[in-house]
């Protein structure tokens, strides 16, 4: 279905224009908002989508790039266990499972949950044109519709990636993440600028899939700058061991490409590119995949500028609130943590907080208030980096009086699961309250390891009491034993 045709569960053409809750934006972070808020009861709601329902997650980021990232890690899983025989990737095979996830850019599935949840669904340009009230230019042009909200409208209209103004960048017509996740065609050389989590994932899985020079362009001094620095080493290290050229501390200052042509999206955008290298002799390629950041989809929403940060992003309380008791904002928007399933933790406590508002209840508790500090985030490169809470640098920075234990990921259960199993977990702990207040792990599929943990940071559980939660053996959990009983030696010396 086109992204600019009308439906909904209850077709949004002829519906009222009233309904309790407005969201515009139909990602994730919007859809979950809205359900939340009128579940279990007989209050409306109505989501205001431009482009797909179910946003960049469903179609361009989360779920094709897992997709093209899984097969690779599976490959290189097969070729370190005894006894397996494994060839390598059918590309194609792999762009077709990648497409049954994206449904080829159409988004019936999504109408039909908004149909069974009763949630409307409008298509257009959506903008506040007044207190609970959105107006909506639909696309192609029919018109205007003006919506108004009996309780609250909810702003979950998430970001767009960032291109720099680097002179002759945006007339070279890079690839951005929506290019690398839609890919069609594998560039032989590819200059990937940024140094963050798509830089860094989409290095991967272009690896895994063919090409054959790939140079990570990174400002910085490191990759990944949010995670742990053992952590980011180990990445690094890695990509370089797989044939990417990881340049730090380097400048694009210009970019030349006689040739660039739009070809749609995750086709080579024309001829080849030269970057001109600040420190650096020039490097020429055949594509340009740009992940230096992303910015909000505010500007254009009617936002009063006092509601917006210096970034652009919707300030929020720790309600979701932006204005008054009715105006929220969830997801990229706010800037608190843009990651699909934070965006959906806010989105939740939003609804619940709607919800109490609406039938007079007071927002009691912790359901209503988001927490701080417990943001958890996976890099799925090769090796896994997975982390929830702060950093040892983040908590002695927030003045924390912490210990951090480290251990490396050695025990029989990694050795049973892998041949060359390896990696390296931390734990943050507050010295004060014997509590976890952040852990990473990095290494060979840790993604898995970090649930216990987010459990631990959250629930605010001392050392003594987890170390009564016993791993199974023979799993990587028993990494847990290690990193506990250092945790409670240091804990009782005073380290």
């Amino acid at each position: 279905m086109a992204a600019n045709e009308s439906t909904s569960g209850t077709d949004a053409s002829s519906a009222a224009d009233e309904y309790d809750v407005v969201v515009i934006g139909g990602g994730p972070a919007g859809e979950v908002a809205a359900d939340a808020a009128i579940a279990g009861s007989d209050r409306t709601a109505i989501v205001v989508e431009r482009e797909l329902v179910g946003g960049e997650c469903s179609y361009w980021a989360c779920m094709p790039s897992k997709a093209l990232l899984v097969p690779g890690e599976i490959l290189r899983g097969a070729q370190h266990m005894g006894g397996v025989s494994a060839n390598g990737l059918d590309v194609d095979a792999v762009f077709t499972r990648r497409n049954s996830f994206t449904h080829d850019y159409d988004d019936s599935a999504q109408l039909d949950w908004a149909e069974q949840a009763g949630i409307a669904i409008a298509r257009g340009d959506a903008r506040l044109s007044g207190e609970r009230e959105v107006t909506v230019a639909s696309s192609p042009p029919h018109g205007e519709r003006t919506l108004r909200a009996r309780q609250a409208v909810i702003v979950a209209t998430g970001s767009a990636a960032s291109i720099p103004g680097t002179p002759g960048l945006a007339e070279a017509l890079p690839w951005t993440s929506r290019d690398a996740t839609a890919l069609r065609e594998i560039p032989r050389r590819i200059a990937i600028v940024g140094g963050g989590v798509v830089a860094c994932e989409a290095a991967t899985w272009l690896r895994d899939l063919g090409s054959e020079e790939v140079t990570l362009v990174v400002r910085g001094r490191s990759l990944l700058s949010r995670a742990e620095p053992f952590a980011r080493d180990l990445v690094a290290d890695a990509l370089r061991e797989r044939g990417v050229d990881v340049l730090f501390e380097t400048d694009v200052r210009s970019v030349h490409r006689p040739d660039a042509r739009d070809t749609g999206h995750g086709r080579i955008h024309g001829g080849p590119a030269t970057l001109d290298l600040a420190g650096g002799e020039p490097l020429v390629v055949d594509e340009i995949l740009v992940a230096a950041g992303r910015t909000p989809h505010t500007a254009g929403l009617g936002l009063d500028g006092s509601l917006l940060d210096d970034h652009g992003y919707v300030r929020t309380d720790e309600h979701t609130t932006a204005a008054g008791e009715w105006l929220y904002a969830v997801g990229d928007a706010n800037g608190r943590a843009p990651l699909t399933h934070m965006g959906k933790y806010q989105a939740r406590v939003c609804g619940d907080v709607i919800a109490a508002r609406a039938e007079g209840r007071p927002l009691d508790g912790p359901a209503f208030r988001l927490r701080e500090n417990v943001t958890t985030q996976v890099v799925f490169t090769s090796p896994q980096v997975a982390w929830v809470g702060l950093t040892e640098r983040e908590a002695r920075d927030a003045g924390l009086d912490v210990v951090a234990v480290d251990s490396d990921i050695a025990v029989a259960g990694a050795a049973l699961a892998r041949d060359d199993f390896s990696g390296r977990a931390r734990l943050v702990l507050d010295r004060g309250t014997r509590a976890v207040v952040g852990a990473t792990f990095a290494g060979t599929e840790v993604a898995e390891l970090l649930h216990a943990a987010t459990v631990a940071v959250v629930g605010t559980v001392p050392v003594d009491d987890l170390w009564h939660a016993v791993p199974a053996y023979p799993t990587v959990s028993e990494v847990w034993l290690g990193l506990l009983s250092s945790a409670r030696d240091q804990l009782r010396q005073g380290g």
